[in-house]
């Protein structure tokens, strides 16, 4: 019996705040070309570092912004997660922020993380990153939309450190070995963008496993 070919996507976006991250997410976690067409709801994981799981308070510290004593702990937990993708590598997996978010936030802490061990992992699964950023000049509308939104709008006081932190993560995409792409989500709507992705992920053979 011939079967179709099964869409297993294994994708990390990454990037500063304010640029989509999320939302984007979701949107590939449905886009038929990346997952299949859906006749119905049901359970696709979307998973991310950001949960600042390592604390019992909101916003507190996780696999990005651990501190030195934790350091540890993050290194089992992201071990923990690749492998679960190795065990289920034959299914989709969309992760929102993951190792260089640590870099880029460990750095500015003056502690620098080699994730070679994990990427290597990560390579013959499939996976990929998109590092999603915006023009410095739209970074100001993006802020006055998430303040209608936000629990925490004090992080968005200072916008400089985003600028900064986007400047970094571009840098860190310079060292990757996965295969990545950048998307600027400051113009096209974030449904073409998803489109994009989509094109850019089958161009790449980056929508399914072999063997």
């Amino acid at each position: 019996m011939t079967h179709p070919p099964k869409l297993t996507p294994k994708i990390i976006l990454e990037g500063t705040r304010l640029t989509h991250k999320t939302d984007l997410a979701f949107l590939l976690n449905e886009h038929p070309r990346i997952v299949g067409p859906r006749k119905y709801q049901y359970h696709s994981p979307l998973v991310s570092g950001e949960w600042c799981a390592f604390t019992n308070y909101p916003w507190g510290r996780g696999l990005i912004n651990f501190e030195p004593h934790e350091e540890q702990l993050a290194m089992e937990t992201y071990a923990t997660w690749v492998r679960l993708f190795e065990l289920q590598r034959y299914y989709s997996w969309i992760v929102d922020r993951f190792h260089l978010s640590t870099q880029v936030y460990q750095a500015t802490q003056g502690r620098h993380y080699d994730f070679g061990w994990l990427e290597e992992r990560l390579l013959p699964l499939g996976f990929c990153i998109v590092l999603c950023t915006r023009t410095v000049e739209s970074f100001e509308a993006a802020r006055a939309e998430r303040l209608k939104v936000s629990g925490n709008p004090r992080q968005y006081d200072d916008l400089t450190p985003f600028y900064r932190e986007q400047d970094a993560f571009r840098e860190a995409l310079t060292r990757t070995r996965l295969p990545h792409m950048e998307v600027d989500v400051s113009g096209a709507g974030l449904n073409a963008i998803a489109d994009h992705v989509a094109d850019w992920m089958d161009e790449h053979d980056l929508l399914g496993m072999r063997g």
